[in-house]
């Protein structure tokens, strides 16, 4: 008799904050195979989440910071886990970290692919009003953290939201 093996981990969601000036989701999706390495994180909370919880498959939104307004414009998948950070190493890069050491690297990144432009950015308003997301990481008082986890139930009401069409 054979039993499948019940998967140890669903995939899960997240959402990755970038300024759209340095980085938006018409750059991950104009890039070579809408592939690109999410790198420069510099927070250890954030650094933690993309080493350790961040899995091949992952779904996660791109957030455009530092907007007028800021907002979810895209979905993206996580195509590569989290591995160290060579834009820390150089020291011609905007990221590098002179503490950090190739042999036990202090920073780490993920591979992006981007599978979906939202037609409309889902703006940070319409998520403060927004009924189901009352609890998202993103929307608590002092959340600034550039990586976060996003609920399942979260992850359906603004990819619904972000669907819509164009107003």
């Amino acid at each position: 008799m054979t039993t499948k093996k019940a998967s140890a981990r669903s995939h899960r969601y997240w959402l990755l904050k970038t300024e759209p000036e340095s980085f938006s989701i018409d750059d991950l999706m104009s890039a070579p195979k809408r592939t690109a390495h999410w790198d420069g994180v510099r927070n250890y909370q954030a650094r933690n989440l993309m080493r350790d919880e961040m899995k091949g498959g992952d779904l996660v939104f791109i957030y455009h910071s530092s907007a007028s307004p800021p907002g979810v414009a895209g979905i993206a998948e996580v195509v590569r886990e989290g591995y160290p950070d060579g834009s820390a190493f150089d020291p011609k890069d905007s990221h590098f970290d002179a503490k950090s050491d190739p042999a036990t690297p202090t920073w780490m990144m993920v591979d992006v692919r981007g599978l979906e432009r939202f037609a409309t950015l889902v703006a940070l308003p319409e998520l403060r009003e927004t009924k189901g997301l009352e609890k998202m990481v993103l929307l608590q008082k002092g959340s600034r953290l550039s990586v976060q986890p996003v609920r399942a139930a979260e992850w359906e009401i603004i990819a619904a939201l972000g669907r819509r069409a164009a107003r």
